[in-house]
């Protein structure tokens, strides 16, 4: 008897989706990185396709208050360039916290995802905020 893989049709994903809240607080960040990504993606459901956006809303509240383990307070570096010569700058983990801690965890999480053309649309479902208030979060409308 042939076995049948079931493919999940891109018209039919976004109406089921769900919305999920992390609280950051005391969390390990690369760990709760992990769970957020793979709730984006849509992997934690069995309808999962890899080449179809199925994944669901991740709001992340508490975003300062994220656990590092080790010295990556003092040893962890953020790295851009501009593209000129001399251009390069890095950021402590540190001052990066102090400064917005959203783009920590923005970046962790997006660093998990594999970089195709479904990951801007899978990272835009993703909602972070540095404190408890999460009252600009957009609610789903219901569609018939």
């Amino acid at each position: 008897m042939p076995q049948n893989s079931y493919i999940q049709s891109p018209k039919t994903a976004p109406n089921q989706r769900r919305w999920h809240h992390i609280d950051a607080a005391g969390q390990v960040l690369g760990r709760m990185a992990t769970r957020t990504a793979t709730l984006l993606r849509g992997k934690h459901k069995p309808t999962y396709t890899a080449f179809v956006d199925c994944g669901d809303y991740v709001v992340i509240t508490n975003a300062a208050r994220v656990r590092l383990t080790g010295n990556k307070l003092d040893q962890k570096f953020y790295f851009s360039h501009s593209g000129f010569a001399g251009g390069a700058k890095t950021t402590p983990l540190r001052r990066q916290m102090e400064r917005d801690p959203r783009k920590v965890v923005y970046l962790a999480v997006k660093r998990m995802i594999h970089a195709n053309r479904l990951r801007s649309r899978q990272m835009s479902r993703l909602k972070i905020f540095p404190g408890e208030q999460s009252k600009d979060v957009p609610r789903p409308t219901k569609t018939s």
